[in-house]
Protein backbone atom coordinates (compact mmCIF):
# COMPACT_ATOMS: atom_id res chain seq x y z
CA UNK A 1 0.00 0.00 0.00
CA UNK A 2 2.69 2.47 1.04
CA UNK A 3 6.40 2.56 0.23
CA UNK A 4 8.91 5.13 1.44
CA UNK A 5 12.49 5.10 0.14
CA UNK A 6 15.35 7.27 1.42
CA UNK A 7 12.92 10.02 2.45
CA UNK A 8 14.58 13.30 3.45
CA UNK A 9 13.26 16.59 4.76
CA UNK A 10 15.22 19.72 5.64
CA UNK A 11 14.07 23.11 6.87
CA UNK A 12 16.07 26.25 6.18
CA UNK A 13 16.27 29.40 8.30
CA UNK A 14 18.52 31.95 6.60
CA UNK A 15 21.71 29.90 6.10
CA UNK A 16 20.97 27.28 8.75
CA UNK A 17 19.75 23.83 7.65
CA UNK A 18 17.77 21.67 10.07
CA UNK A 19 17.47 18.04 9.00
CA UNK A 20 14.15 16.57 10.17
CA UNK A 21 14.29 13.31 8.18
CA UNK A 22 17.51 11.73 7.02
CA UNK A 23 17.04 8.76 4.71
CA UNK A 24 13.90 7.08 6.07
CA UNK A 25 12.78 3.88 4.31
CA UNK A 26 9.93 1.49 5.15
CA UNK A 27 6.80 -0.14 3.75
CA UNK A 28 3.29 -0.55 5.10
CA UNK A 29 1.02 -3.30 3.83
CA UNK A 30 -2.74 -3.01 3.53
CA UNK A 31 -4.43 -3.80 6.84
CA UNK A 32 -1.42 -3.03 9.05
CA UNK A 33 -1.50 -0.86 12.17
CA UNK A 34 1.92 0.78 12.41
CA UNK A 35 3.06 2.90 15.34
CA UNK A 36 5.84 5.44 14.71
CA UNK A 37 7.59 6.10 18.01
CA UNK A 38 10.29 8.47 19.13
CA UNK A 39 11.07 11.40 21.44
CA UNK A 40 10.00 14.98 20.73
CA UNK A 41 11.87 16.47 17.78
CA UNK A 42 12.80 13.13 16.21
CA UNK A 43 10.84 13.78 12.99
CA UNK A 44 7.60 11.89 13.72
CA UNK A 45 5.16 14.70 12.88
CA UNK A 46 7.23 15.77 9.87
CA UNK A 47 7.01 12.21 8.56
CA UNK A 48 3.24 12.09 9.14
CA UNK A 49 2.74 15.41 7.33
CA UNK A 50 4.59 14.04 4.30
CA UNK A 51 2.68 10.75 4.39
CA UNK A 52 -0.55 12.75 4.57
CA UNK A 53 0.48 14.90 1.60
CA UNK A 54 0.42 18.03 3.74
CA UNK A 55 4.08 18.63 2.87
CA UNK A 56 6.65 17.51 0.29
CA UNK A 57 10.00 15.89 1.09
CA UNK A 58 13.26 17.43 -0.05
CA UNK A 59 14.56 14.06 -1.21
CA UNK A 60 13.63 10.43 -1.70
CA UNK A 61 10.44 8.84 -2.98
CA UNK A 62 7.02 8.01 -1.56
CA UNK A 63 4.37 5.93 -3.27
CA UNK A 64 0.84 5.36 -2.01
CA UNK A 65 -1.58 2.90 -3.59
CA UNK A 66 0.93 2.36 -6.38
CA UNK A 67 1.27 6.04 -7.28
CA UNK A 68 4.38 8.15 -6.71
CA UNK A 69 3.14 11.10 -4.67
CA UNK A 70 6.24 12.63 -3.07
CA UNK A 71 6.43 15.61 -5.40
CA UNK A 72 2.88 16.13 -6.57
CA UNK A 73 1.82 19.72 -7.07
CA UNK A 74 -0.39 21.17 -4.35
CA UNK A 75 -3.65 20.83 -6.30
CA UNK A 76 -2.91 17.20 -7.18
CA UNK A 77 -1.89 16.46 -3.57
CA UNK A 78 -5.20 17.87 -2.34
CA UNK A 79 -7.27 15.79 -4.76
CA UNK A 80 -5.38 12.59 -3.97
CA UNK A 81 -5.60 13.23 -0.22
CA UNK A 82 -9.37 13.82 -0.23
CA UNK A 83 -10.23 10.41 -1.56
CA UNK A 84 -7.61 8.28 0.12
CA UNK A 85 -6.45 9.63 3.50
CA UNK A 86 -8.23 10.34 6.77
CA UNK A 87 -6.64 12.27 9.65
CA UNK A 88 -6.98 12.04 13.44
CA UNK A 89 -5.19 14.77 15.42
CA UNK A 90 -4.19 15.16 19.05
CA UNK A 91 -6.10 18.45 19.29
CA UNK A 92 -9.25 16.97 17.62
CA UNK A 93 -9.38 19.95 15.15
CA UNK A 94 -13.16 20.19 15.32
CA UNK A 95 -14.90 23.42 14.33
CA UNK A 96 -16.59 24.92 17.39
CA UNK A 97 -19.35 26.62 15.38
CA UNK A 98 -20.50 23.35 13.79
CA UNK A 99 -22.44 20.51 15.39
CA UNK A 100 -21.07 16.99 15.62
CA UNK A 101 -22.96 15.98 12.46
CA UNK A 102 -21.77 19.05 10.57
CA UNK A 103 -18.15 18.44 11.56
CA UNK A 104 -18.29 14.85 10.37
CA UNK A 105 -20.05 15.87 7.16
CA UNK A 106 -17.32 18.32 6.07
CA UNK A 107 -15.09 15.86 4.14
CA UNK A 108 -18.09 14.68 2.13
CA UNK A 109 -19.00 18.28 1.24
CA UNK A 110 -15.45 18.85 -0.01
CA UNK A 111 -15.73 15.67 -2.08
CA UNK A 112 -18.98 16.82 -3.68
CA UNK A 113 -21.14 14.01 -2.28
CA UNK A 114 -24.88 14.60 -2.61
CA UNK A 115 -26.75 15.81 0.47
CA UNK A 116 -28.93 12.72 0.89
CA UNK A 117 -25.93 10.41 0.76
CA UNK A 118 -23.99 12.66 3.12
CA UNK A 119 -26.70 12.47 5.78
CA UNK A 120 -26.90 8.70 5.48
CA UNK A 121 -23.13 8.20 5.74
CA UNK A 122 -22.81 10.60 8.68
CA UNK A 123 -25.60 8.88 10.60
CA UNK A 124 -24.04 5.47 9.96
CA UNK A 125 -20.54 6.41 11.11
CA UNK A 126 -21.79 8.28 14.20
CA UNK A 127 -23.70 5.18 15.19
CA UNK A 128 -20.56 3.10 14.57
CA UNK A 129 -18.60 5.42 16.90
CA UNK A 130 -21.35 5.30 19.57
CA UNK A 131 -21.75 9.08 19.45
CA UNK A 132 -25.01 9.44 17.50
CA UNK A 133 -26.83 10.61 20.65
CA UNK A 134 -24.61 13.71 20.53
CA UNK A 135 -25.10 14.47 16.83
CA UNK A 136 -26.65 17.92 17.37
CA UNK A 137 -24.29 18.98 20.15
CA UNK A 138 -21.32 21.30 19.64
CA UNK A 139 -17.72 20.22 20.36
CA UNK A 140 -17.48 22.31 23.54
CA UNK A 141 -20.41 20.32 24.95
CA UNK A 142 -18.50 17.04 24.65
CA UNK A 143 -15.85 15.34 26.76
CA UNK A 144 -12.37 14.90 25.32
CA UNK A 145 -13.02 11.25 24.59
CA UNK A 146 -16.26 12.09 22.79
CA UNK A 147 -14.52 14.77 20.73
CA UNK A 148 -11.89 12.27 19.63
CA UNK A 149 -14.62 9.82 18.62
CA UNK A 150 -16.12 12.57 16.48
CA UNK A 151 -12.69 13.22 14.97
CA UNK A 152 -12.31 9.52 14.15
CA UNK A 153 -15.82 9.50 12.63
CA UNK A 154 -14.84 12.47 10.45
CA UNK A 155 -11.69 10.62 9.35
CA UNK A 156 -13.65 7.49 8.43
CA UNK A 157 -16.74 8.97 6.79
CA UNK A 158 -15.07 9.34 3.39
CA UNK A 159 -14.02 5.65 3.40
CA UNK A 160 -10.29 6.42 3.12
CA UNK A 161 -7.69 3.79 2.27
CA UNK A 162 -5.37 5.03 5.04
CA UNK A 163 -5.88 6.60 8.49
CA UNK A 164 -3.08 8.80 9.87
CA UNK A 165 -3.27 9.49 13.61
CA UNK A 166 -1.03 12.06 15.31
CA UNK A 167 -0.81 11.44 19.09
CA UNK A 168 -4.55 10.54 19.21
CA UNK A 169 -4.57 10.17 23.03
CA UNK A 170 -2.31 13.13 23.81
CA UNK A 171 -5.13 15.31 25.17
CA UNK A 172 -7.03 12.51 26.92
CA UNK A 173 -6.98 11.02 30.39
CA UNK A 174 -6.01 7.36 30.74
CA UNK A 175 -9.59 6.03 30.62
CA UNK A 176 -10.57 7.93 27.48
CA UNK A 177 -7.17 7.22 25.95
CA UNK A 178 -7.68 3.50 26.44
CA UNK A 179 -11.13 3.67 24.83
CA UNK A 180 -9.75 5.52 21.79
CA UNK A 181 -6.86 3.09 21.36
CA UNK A 182 -9.21 0.11 21.69
CA UNK A 183 -11.42 1.67 19.04
CA UNK A 184 -8.50 2.15 16.64
CA UNK A 185 -7.42 -1.43 17.25
CA UNK A 186 -10.94 -2.66 16.53
CA UNK A 187 -11.06 -0.67 13.29
CA UNK A 188 -7.73 -2.15 12.26
CA UNK A 189 -8.95 -5.68 12.94
CA UNK A 190 -11.82 -4.91 10.57
CA UNK A 191 -9.30 -4.07 7.84
CA UNK A 192 -8.51 -0.35 8.24
CA UNK A 193 -4.86 0.53 7.60
CA UNK A 194 -3.54 2.90 10.28
CA UNK A 195 -0.27 4.74 10.84
CA UNK A 196 -0.06 6.37 14.26
CA UNK A 197 2.60 8.74 15.59
CA UNK A 198 3.07 8.43 19.35
CA UNK A 199 5.62 8.88 22.10
CA UNK A 200 3.65 6.44 24.30
CA UNK A 201 5.01 2.92 24.59
CA UNK A 202 1.62 1.85 25.96
CA UNK A 203 -0.27 3.14 22.91
CA UNK A 204 2.24 1.45 20.62
CA UNK A 205 1.28 -1.95 22.06
CA UNK A 206 -2.07 -1.65 20.25
CA UNK A 207 -0.31 -1.57 16.87
CA UNK A 208 0.77 -4.63 14.92
CA UNK A 209 4.24 -3.18 14.27
CA UNK A 210 6.41 -0.34 15.57
CA UNK A 211 8.87 1.88 13.72
CA UNK A 212 11.33 3.78 15.91
CA UNK A 213 12.67 7.20 14.92
CA UNK A 214 15.58 9.10 16.45
CA UNK A 215 17.23 12.20 14.99
CA UNK A 216 15.38 11.72 11.70
CA UNK A 217 16.49 8.12 11.19
CA UNK A 218 14.92 4.72 11.79
CA UNK A 219 16.64 2.90 14.64
CA UNK A 220 16.13 -0.57 16.06
CA UNK A 221 15.46 0.45 19.65
CA UNK A 222 14.63 3.75 21.39
CA UNK A 223 13.62 2.34 24.76
CA UNK A 224 16.61 3.95 26.44
CA UNK A 225 16.00 7.45 25.04
CA UNK A 226 12.25 7.91 25.49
Amino acid sequence: MLKVENLKKSFFTEEIETIALNGVSFEVKEGEFVAVMGPSGCGKSTLLNILGLLDNPTGGSYSLLGQEVANLKEKDRTMFRKGNIGFVFQSFNLIDELTVSENVELPLIYMGVKSSERKERVAKILDRMNISHRSEHFPQQLSGGQQQRVAIARALVSNPKLILADEPTGNLDSKNGLEVMSLLQELNREGTTIIMVTHSQHDATFATRTICLFDGKIVTDISNIL
